[in-house]
C-alpha cells in the first residue's frame, strides 16, 4: 500500500472510530434524555390523573348531594301525601259519626292539610257543624266549607 493510501486508511479508521464514539456518547446522553423525559411525562400524567381523579370525586359528591335532596323532597312530598290520606279519612270518620251529616253525601279532599268539603249538609247548622268537625281533626290546616244547603232538608 502506498503511503497516501495508509494514511488515507488511518484517518477514514481513526474518523469512524472517533463517530462510533461519539455516537455511543450521544446514545447515552439520549437514553438519559429520554429517562428525563419519560420520568417528566409521568409525573406530568400522575398530576393530570389526581386532578382529573380530584374532579370526578368532586362531581360524584354534587351528584350525590343532589340526589338526596331529590330524595329528601320526595320523601316530604310522600310524607304529607300519606299525612293528607290521614286526614281525610278521620274527617270521613268525624262526619259519619254526626247523626244529621253523611259522610256518604260529603266529598272529604285534602290538600297539604287544606281540607275542602264538598256535597250537601241538610241545613245550616249541620253545615257548620261539618266546618267544626273537620277543623278538630289534628293535621287540618284550614278548611274550606263548599257545601250547600239541601232544600228539601
Amino acid at each position: 500500500m502506498t503511503r497516501n493510501t495508509r494514511y488515507t486508511a488511518l484517518a477514514a479508521a481513526a474518523l469512524a472510530a472517533t463517530l462510533l464514539v461519539a455516537c455511543g456518547e450521544r446514545e447515552d446522553a439520549t437514553v438519559g434524555q429520554r429517562v428525563d423525559g419519560a420520568v417528566d411525562s409521568t409525573q406530568s400524567a400522575g398530576a393530570e390523573l389526581r386532578a382529573d381523579a380530584k374532579e370526578a370525586g368532586q362531581d360524584l359528591k354534587a351528584a350525590g348531594n343532589e340526589a338526596a335532596d331529590k330524595l329528601s323532597a320526595a320523601g316530604d312530598k310522600m310524607a304529607i301525601g300519606a299525612a293528607d290520606v290521614a286526614i281525610t279519612a278521620k274527617v270521613n270518620a268525624a262526619l259519619a259519626g254526626d247523626t244529621q251529616l253523611s259522610a256518604l253525601r260529603i266529598n272529604v279532599d285534602t290538600h297539604n292539610g287544606l281540607v275542602e268539603l264538598k256535597g250537601t249538609a241538610p241545613d245550616a247548622a249541620a253545615r257548620d257543624r261539618a266546618t267544626m268537625l273537620a277543623s278538630a281533626v289534628e293535621g287540618v290546616v284550614k278548611v274550606e266549607n263548599r257545601l250547600t244547603v239541601d232544600a228539601k232538608g
